[in-house]
C-alpha cells in the first residue's frame, strides 16, 4: 500500500474527522509521497509511543504486552493502523490506559483463545469506541434504541451534543462511509471543553470491571444529524436493518 496515492485518500472535510483533520491531513499528504507510516506518525506529533516497523514484534509475542514492555507500536502501512497512530497522537491516556489494562489481563492469565469479557470489551472499544457528550434526553433515547425520538423528535438537542470518534478501525470504515457503520458509544463526561480534557477524564474512568460490563451503546453513526446529507428525511430512520429496535427477551 506505501507508495500508492490512492491509497491514502481520505476526505478529510467529513465532518467525524474534523477532530483528526490537523492531523491527518499533512500526514495523508507524506504517505502520498512514499513515506513510511511509522515515520509520518513520528513527524505528525508527540505521543508516549514509539512507531515500529511491523517486523519488530518478534513471533509469537502478544502485540499489546510488546507495547506496554517496550513502549513501541508495531505499524504496518495500511490505513488501520494509520488511524491507530493518529489516536496515539490525539489520546495518549486513554491508549496508554487501554493498553495498561490489556497487558494486566495478559498477566493475570496469558493470551488464551477466547479473550474473556475484560479483553474483549478492551478490544471494542480500542477499535470501534466513540465518546458522546449530550444532554440526558439523547442518551435515554439512545440506550433505549429508539431511533425516531433520538434523530428525529430530539433533533434540536443535537446542536447541543457532540460524538468524538475514537476507534481506529471505525475510523478506517469511515474512509468508505456507509449507512450500516455502527460505533460502540461509551458516555462521555458532561463538562468537557478540549480532545485534551476528554482524553485525561476517560482514561480516569477506565476500569477493568467497568469495561466488563459492556458500558457500550451501539449508534449508527450516519445518523448523526449534519453528518450525512441523506439523514435529513425521517424517513432514513426507518431502515430496521440499520436503526435495529431493542432486543425482545424472552
Amino acid at each position: 500500500m506505501q507508495g500508492t496515492a490512492e491509497a491514502w485518500s481520505v476526505d478529510w472535510s467529513q465532518p467525524w474527522l474534523q477532530p483528526l483533520r490537523a492531523l491527518g491531513e499533512p500526514a495523508t499528504l507524506r504517505l502520498q509521497q512514499g513515506q513510511s507510516v511509522a515515520a509520518t506518525l513520528h513527524a505528525a506529533g508527540s505521543a508516549p509511543v514509539r512507531f515500529v516497523p511491523q517486523a519488530d514484534l518478534p513471533p509469537g509475542e502478544p502485540y499489546e504486552r510488546f507495547i506496554h514492555q517496550t513502549r513501541c507500536v508495531p505499524t504496518r502501512d495500511n490505513l488501520h493502523d494509520f488511524f491507530n497512530g493518529l489516536c496515539w497522537l490525539q489520546f495518549p491516556q486513554t491508549k496508554s490506559r487501554l493498553n495498561q489494562l490489556q497487558a494486566a489481563e495478559i498477566a493475570a492469565a496469558g493470551v488464551q483463545p477466547l479473550r474473556g469479557p475484560v479483553r474483549d470489551a478492551l478490544t471494542v472499544f480500542d477499535e470501534n469506541a466513540a465518546f458522546l457528550i449530550a444532554p440526558s434526553p439523547l442518551w435515554d433515547a439512545l440506550r433505549a434504541r429508539d431511533w425516531q425520538r433520538l434523530f428525529v423528535t430530539l433533533r434540536p438537542l443535537w446542536a447541543q451534543a457532540q460524538l468524538v470518534l475514537f476507534g481506529h478501525a471505525l475510523l478506517e470504515k469511515l474512509v468508505c462511509p456507509r449507512k450500516a457503520i455502527v460505533a460502540h458509544v461509551y458516555c462521555a463526561p458532561t463538562a468537557i471543553y478540549s480532545v485534551a480534557s476528554l482524553d485525561a477524564e476517560v482514561a480516569a474512568q477506565l476500569s477493568a470491571a467497568g469495561l466488563a460490563g459492556k458500558p457500550f451503546a451501539p449508534l449508527p453513526v450516519l445518523g448523526v444529524p449534519g453528518w450525512w446529507a441523506e439523514n435529513t428525511e425521517p424517513s432514513f430512520y426507518a431502515d430496521a436493518e440499520v436503526f435495529r429496535p431493542p432486543r425482545q427477551i424472552a
